[in-house]
């Protein structure tokens, strides 16, 4: 028993601290991505650069196509990963970590519905384009690797709480974002299909609550219900966040129960050597290793050994990919840019989300409906305020279903994106260096 609670008080990483390591490197790796995105667009290799995109990849039979260019591979296809990640993400928090009493959510939730309301009606009223009104959704969401990306520049004075408040917020906001494409930017819908999906997602509901996850069987469905999505007119990356919650959160035996396991397998291994010395092992130890992988799958949770295994490859290949593809915009040719719309997505980015966070988080904290994070005062929550002005990567995916028939429309977005982006994580970051620099002296 000494052994378990020697085990119980060794140091673990939080899981949403890995997370915020991860996404804290992989922000570096968005900016480079971009960084060389945009000058592959306003360099002589422009032409190629938009080519490689539109390249054709899919097959085709008489009966059936699923033929696209390559950016809507990425952006259908890879960001399904990356929106199923997010799920994962979701129900995790929900479930077990920082969402999952009203106490813990209470001040994040407010922050993400100031962070998304204020935008949009920002943008609503300086928007004077009937036809660019469709772009309200834009603003909204929060790039949860860059804001991360420039609190991790700061180094350790940054308090805990505050990241994990607005790595809480962040995951709050993708949902709204979520919701937003699912209802607002999904037209030509194909009911039938979506019934068809619908019938999987709850058979795979079903052997959820039963316990039942074969990762065969889900990938074969979950790839069904995908194609089913995108064939149907409502963007297949919600399938990717309706397919994270069938995934089960429990665990077949404990850590302890895995722990005497491990040390008999580990005794029959070694009891077990090859006496003839050759490169191999002995049966037994063969059958002793195929326990250890079983055991092994017992004691994880699916949901938890998904995200783990998913997260690195969303985190610095798939998001990389998604914004070396859809950021690469011409800013030398003026005549193509729409200045009204860029401007309001830049405003609406920089000022409503600092607008938003910052006066609903100050309101529900003077009126005690909810309390800050241990270790954080108001001025690092404005300073949070303006890093949540950091749109991109949803807010480049929002644009693109917005404006995927103008490219001119598109292009103006991007820009705005962009600008309002830089504008936030830099005032962020002097807001916050200046903070810390105070608190120190």
């Amino acid at each position: 028993m000494s052994n378990y609670k020697a085990m119980n008080n060794l140091p673990t990483l939080n899981p949403l601290l890995k997370f915020i390591r991860a996404e804290s490197f992989s922000g570096f790796v968005l900016f480079f991505a971009t960084l060389l995105a945009l000058v592959l667009a306003n360099s002589p290799l422009n032409e190629f650069y938009q080519s490689i995109w539109q390249f054709e990849i899919g097959i085709k039979s008489s009966n059936f196509e699923l033929s696209k260019p390559l950016i809507l591979w990425v952006n259908d296809g890879f960001m399904a990963v990356f929106f199923f990640l997010i799920g994962l993400e979701i129900k995790r928090e929900i479930l077990i970590e920082e969402l999952n009493t009203l106490k813990k959510a209470s001040l994040p939730i407010f922050a993400a519905l100031g962070g998304m309301l204020f935008p949009l009606f920002m943008y609503l009223i300086f928007n004077d384009n009937p036809i660019t009104n469709k772009g309200w959704g834009i603003s909204m969401a929060t790039d949860i690797a860059f804001s991360l990306g420039i609190l991790k520049i700061l180094g350790q004075k940054v308090p805990l709480g505050l990241k994990i408040f607005l790595t809480a917020f962040a995951i709050i906001d993708d949902l709204g974002a979520v919701l937003v494409i699912a209802l607002f930017y999904t037209t030509d819908i194909q009911w039938i299909l979506l019934i068809y999906a619908g019938i999987i997602l709850l058979v795979l509901y079903f052997l959820s609550y039963k316990q039942i996850h074969k990762k065969i069987l889900f990938f074969s469905m979950g790839l069904l219900v995908w194609l089913l999505f995108l064939k149907s007119g409502v963007h297949p990356t919600i399938a990717g966040i309706l397919l994270a919650i069938a995934v089960p959160m429990h665990r077949k035996i404990d850590e302890f129960t895995f722990a005497e396991k491990l040390k008999k397998i580990v005794h029959e291994i070694t009891a077990n050597w090859n006496t003839n010395e050759l490169p191999i092992l002995t049966k037994k130890q063969i059958e002793e290793i195929d326990n250890l992988e079983e055991w092994t799958n017992k004691v994880q949770s699916p949901l938890q050994l998904l995200e783990h295994r998913l997260h690195n490859w969303v985190a610095f290949m798939i998001m990389p990919i998604f914004a070396f593809a859809n950021s690469g915009v011409n800013i030398i040719d003026l005549k193509a840019i729409d200045f009204n719309l860029s401007s309001n997505i830049a405003l609406s980015l920089f000022a409503g989300k600092f607008i938003g966070i910052s006066l609903i988080t100050y309101l529900v904290v003077k009126l005690k409906i909810a309390f800050l994070p241990e270790g954080v005062n108001f001025q690092q929550i404005i300073g949070v305020a303006f890093l949540a002005g950091i749109g991109f990567t949803m807010s480049l995916f929002i644009g693109n279903l917005a404006f995927i028939d103008d490219l001119k429309l598109l292009n103006s977005a991007k820009i705005g994106i962009i600008i309002g982006s830089i504008f936030s994580g830099i005032l962020g970051y002097v807001i916050f260096k200046f903070s810390l620099n105070k608190k120190e002296k």
